[in-house]
């Protein structure tokens, strides 16, 4: 529900607000269909394709920048919760309400990845790879470790890779026993029991949400490390090295032939890679905006990062289905007067939808207006 402007935090990690409006101002950007007009002619082919195909997921073993996207968007939602509890506390809130809330909020993500399937679909369908319904498990797996030592929420996570790992090599189910072959391993399986369907040339498993908890995990340790009174140099410290530890044995799982880096099953070299990636984004984050104070320039990402699940759900249902082809009737009826090439006309209409869709974000952001689940 919407929140007054008396419910927000008076202090706010602007680090935070950035890299949580970065990501979702790159996932705006793909729900208007940019980064899929930019690898098409006359971009194909041409060295910029090497670039925007950057913006496009792996179709299986290997790490692509848009692989990362989810990871940010889990990790950062685990930022948050460490200063959300605190503010909560500080309000008189007990631990019992503040989890019936996680809970609560859970089961509203649930219904909310369900929901935005059947939309995809357009019809009913149990359906569970939504980075929604992803978040409804690792919330409360993080929350719950919340309360312990850093080396007990380190330990679950790392053992949540072991355990996974583990799954997919051992599997002894016959046409599910392939451990790193599309749509032939465990996750595969998993799915077949949980949703009677498997992700079919995808490669998407839900089950992923049991490996990407240790995303959400690790950016609640960020999230505590950065409420703690020490140096703020010291957390920036912190943050860099553990990210070049996870992304050194990411890598070396995969550069190794141990454990393919594999984003669609969500491996454990592949959750090593991508979490430290997120770290280190994190930690450049603080160290430019919170440290050294450059923060005049991130008012456009911050706009868009205080209603991130409300931008998500909008762009994937109310653009998705209809602004999208709305906008392109005058966008392009307008530019094809001047003979201008489909290439333009597309261009030119993703970014009128991505202008409409951040200024619809000022536009709440101006009348102080927050979604909150």
């Amino acid at each position: 529900m919407p929140t007054k402007p008396s419910e927000q935090s008076s202090t706010r990690l602007l680090s935070l607000d950035f890299f949580r409006g970065l990501t979702m101002f790159l996932l705006i950007a793909e729900g208007t269909g940019l980064w899929w007009t930019l690898v098409q002619d006359p971009i194909r082919g041409t060295i910029l394709e090497h670039f925007f195909i950057q913006f496009e997921h792996h179709p299986w073993h290997g790490l692509r920048f848009w692989d990362l996207i989810q990871p940010f968007f889990m990790f950062i939602v685990g930022v948050a919760m460490p200063f959300s509890y605190r503010n909560r506390i500080g309000k008189g809130e007990s631990r019992n309400t503040i989890t019936r809330h996680i809970i609560q909020r859970s089961f509203i993500l649930l219904a909310f990845g369900v929901g935005l399937h059947c939309g995809y679909n357009k019809k009913l369908v149990w359906e569970l790879w939504n980075v929604l319904s992803q978040l409804a498990v690792t919330i409360p797996i993080a929350y719950f470790l919340m309360k312990y030592p850093v080396k007990v929420q380190l330990g679950v996570s790392l053992l949540l890779l072991l355990v996974t790992d583990l799954a997919y090599r051992y599997f002894p189910v016959e046409g599910y026993n392939q451990p790193w072959v599309i749509d032939k391993n465990f996750g595969s399986w998993m799915d077949m029991l949980l949703m009677g369907k498997i992700n079919n040339g995808g490669g998407w498993v839900a089950i992923n949400c049991i490996s990407t908890a240790a995303h959400t995990i690790w950016g609640v340790l960020a999230g505590q490390l950065l409420l703690q009174k020490i140096n703020q140099k010291s957390k920036f410290k912190t943050l860099m090295i553990a990210g070049a530890i996870a992304l050194i044995l990411g890598f070396g799982l995969d550069w190794t032939g141990v454990t393919p880096i594999i984003k669609r099953i969500a491996t454990a070299s592949f959750v090593l890679a991508s979490g430290g990636w997120a770290l280190i984004a994190l930690a450049l984050s603080f160290l430019l905006i919170d440290i050294k104070g450059y923060k005049n320039w991130i008012f456009a990402f911050t706009v868009v990062g205080t209603n991130s699940i409300f931008i998500y759900v909008f762009f994937q249902t109310v653009g998705g289905q209809w602004l999208n082809d709305f906008i392109a009737i005058f966008s392009k009826g307008v530019l094809q007067w001047t003979g201008a090439p489909e290439f333009v006309l597309n261009v030119f209409t993703s970014l009128t939808i991505l202008a409409a869709e951040w200024g619809l974000c000022y536009w709440l952001f101006k009348r102080k207006i927050f979604f909150r689940i």
